[in-house]
């Protein structure tokens, strides 16, 4: 299955795995041509998973574990509809993608556990946001960083038009029909009963209760990042008036959506999230001071890493793009940030001009 990918789904991959955990990344191509060399790219990492397995596993059942990774390869559909990275993750107990709107370096592993590291450094980002495109009829949604933008598919119980939303409860329009000149000049003139307009304000009303009622549980909580509304004028102050999604952002796009390309509105949205991403960075810069002239803060690898195992973290802030070698050749900023995280702490991945330290990562304590 293809999903975008939020903190429950962190958590529950951060979680014990039935071993052996198969971990395919690789970065992907949106247009033609480039996109035909990725599912050969894939099929070569697929191919040193299965080398991998063999070695590290002799006992598992091979054959079950990989046939969804091969299928994958052949799936021409998928492979048409790429963004700029691709996750692919597979055991005995489940196998998902995850389509990433950021490149990722190309890796295959056989492990105990599922590699996240390039997950939490999307997933982690400050500056992820998405945008509800409404109208009186329909809705979509998209999420998106600074760069890009793209739909996301609605979850089950989300209505994406109002006679989803309504079902039979929605109001058909009462039209009557009245004929002037009679029937050999077969003029006919429809006109609507006084009450259509305001049934249609009432089922807009509910329409609208509905969405952000379903938009608030099934993606705003689970991707906990701002969303900006893009509707015509005349539906931000209704829409806004029954809304109780406190993700919902204060300023949205007033302009209709259907007439913005991907490209517009990622950039019109970047424009608005942009100051509250500079004011969240800021915070978290300020937070980390003021935390560290009470002796609650610290930059220091040995120290964050102690606090992180007895579970004092509050808050991690590392820096994007910058690789700590550890002695195994895994990254000491991705391994904090996981354990953090596993242990109930919080992570931001920070540009590096904003970080408030010099050593790459800066955390606050609980205690």
């Amino acid at each position: 299955m293809n999903v975008t990918i939020n903190q429950p789904q962190i958590h529950e991959l951060l979680a014990p795995q039935s071993a052996p955990c198969l971990s395919i990344y690789l970065p992907t191509h949106r247009h033609y041509p480039e996109n035909q060399q990725d599912p050969i790219r894939y099929k070569n990492l697929v191919r040193q998973l299965e080398a991998n397995l063999a070695t590290q596993y002799p006992q598992a059942d091979a054959r079950a574990l990989l046939d969804p990774f091969f299928a994958l390869a052949s799936d021409a559909p998928f492979w048409n509809h790429s963004r700029d990275g691709l996750a692919v993750l597979g055991n005995a107990a489940g196998f998902r993608t995850i389509k990433l709107q950021r490149p990722v370096p190309a890796v295959a592993t056989v492990a105990t556990s599922f590699h996240l590291k390039p997950l939490l450094r999307i997933q982690q980002s400050a500056e992820r946001y998405q945008v509800l495109a409404l109208s009186r009829r329909e809705i979509r949604l998209y999420e998106g960083n600074r760069d890009q933008l793209d739909q996301v598919a609605l979850a089950p119980g989300v209505p994406a038009n109002i006679k989803e939303a309504l079902g039979d409860e929605h109001t058909e329009p009462h039209e009557t029909v009245a004929s002037y000149g009679g029937a050999a000049l077969g003029s006919h003139m429809r006109h609507t009963q006084g009450t259509k307009a305001d049934e249609a304000d009432i089922d807009e009303q509910r329409f609208f209760r509905a969405v952000d009622r379903a938009i608030l549980e099934h993606h705003s909580r689970p991707a906990g990042v701002p969303l900006i509304l893009t509707a015509l004028t005349q539906y931000h102050t209704p829409f806004r008036d029954v809304s109780h999604n406190p993700f919902l952002h204060a300023h949205g796009i007033e302009a209709d959506p259907w007439a913005l390309s991907t490209a517009d509105l990622c950039q019109r949205a970047w424009k608005v999230i942009e100051p509250e991403f500079r004011a969240r960075l800021k915070k978290h810069a300020e937070a980390y001071g003021a935390a560290h002239a009470r002796a609650l803060a610290s930059d220091d690898y040995q120290y964050v890493a102690d606090a992180a195992a007895a579970s004092r973290v509050d808050t991690l802030l590392v820096e994007a793009d910058r690789l700590i070698p550890g002695p195994t050749g895994d990254d000491l900023l991705d391994d904090l940030a996981e354990l953090v995280l596993q242990r109930g702490g919080h992570v931001v991945v920070v540009p590096a001009p904003d970080m408030p330290t010099t050593t790459g990562l800066a955390a606050t304590f609980r205690f």
